[in-house]
């Protein structure tokens, strides 16, 4: 709802010469945090509700200044979180999903089929900027698809087509993302992986952040510790830039909703990178490290410089 919110005014900013990266950036990383099995740590989330809505309220002066539209009927475009995080779910409550009672059915469903078509659409574009690939042409969308899913009066086919054009959209995301992982690791090969574990210390990776795993490979090189992958990990032993390191031993584990069994068996330290974490168990939630826009509460969160010692230290 802030994200719609601050949408409005991006939409109308680029109408009047002002467009920032930066703020089609953090719309992504927000719209990505509601992806399944990401944040689930509410003060995180709470922190950045209240980004959206500072940047909106910064935005709309500036494109005011520059004599854009700043006056909407959307409730988005007003929105003040509450206090507290308790007050703020029951706001939350209210908006989520809900939309204009009075709307058709078939629309208020391809809007939300757009809706969840941007979340994957932003996931790509966060990795891709992570790698150091952009396309300001795909934040333009991104506000504009999230403006449409509050916009009444939209026929049927204009929401089919903003379904479609995501989907041509995340191609490009997906092209940029793929530039950047190979343009920096090189072009996977075929690689044989062990399955399993050996004797030694060692830490799990998990998620798909190839940048976290290149982080912690160089950061845990020549400490006797053996990085492993797990889920959707698993191809990133193709890279050659990856596989050089010695250290990089193998995969552990299947599929990433495995995790609550697979982790509580292996004796090292684990990471999540961007998602896939489920509710840990007791038994291994001390083991466990999150990084990037992951989060559960109570568990040790890397910050955004990437020390990760902690995770090397508990290995160790």
């Amino acid at each position: 709802h802030a994200l719609q919110g601050l949408s409005l005014y991006a939409v109308e900013g680029r109408k009047v010469g002002i467009a920032d990266g930066d703020i089609g950036l953090f719309t992504c990383e927000g719209i990505f945090s509601t992806l399944t099995n990401v944040n689930f740590d509410e003060e995180r989330v709470a922190a950045l509700i209240y980004k959206a809505v500072d940047l909106r309220d910064d935005l709309k002066e500036k494109v005011k200044t520059a004599g854009g539209k700043v006056d909407f009927s959307q409730a988005a475009a007003n929105f003040t979180p509450a206090d507290s995080v308790s007050e703020m779910s029951e706001q939350g409550s209210k908006v989520i999903l809900t939309g204009n009672p009075d709307e058709n059915e078939d629309i208020k469903s391809l809007k939300l089929t757009l809706l969840f078509g941007l979340k994957g659409l932003a996931a790509y574009t966060d990795h891709a900027r992570i790698m150091g690939q952009e396309d300001d042409e795909i934040y333009a969308f991104v506000h504009e698809a999230m403006v449409a899913t509050i916009t009444d009066g939209l026929s049927v086919e204009d929401c089919v087509a903003a379904a479609l054009k995501c989907g041509e959209v995340n191609l490009r995301a997906m092209e940029l993302l793929d530039a950047g992982n190979t343009g920096t690791y090189g072009h996977p090969v075929p690689t044989s992986v062990p399955l399993g574990a050996k004797q030694g210390k060692a830490i799990l990776v998990s998620g798909h952040d190839l940048k976290d795993l290149h982080g912690i490979l160089q950061q845990s090189e020549g400490k006797g510790i053996n990085v492993y992958t797990h889920g959707e990990m698993l191809p990133t032993h193709g890279y050659p830039e990856l596989k050089k390191y010695p250290h990089f031993y193998g995969h552990y584990g299947t599929a990433w909703q495995n995790q609550a069994k697979e982790f509580a068996e292996f004796p090292g330290a684990i990471l999540m990178t961007t998602n896939c974490i489920q509710k840990p168990k007791d038994s291994y939630k001390d083991n466990l490290f999150t990084c990037g826009l992951v989060a559960w509460p109570g568990v040790q969160h890397i910050d955004d410089g990437k020390d990760f010692g902690p995770v090397i230290e508990k290995a160790l």
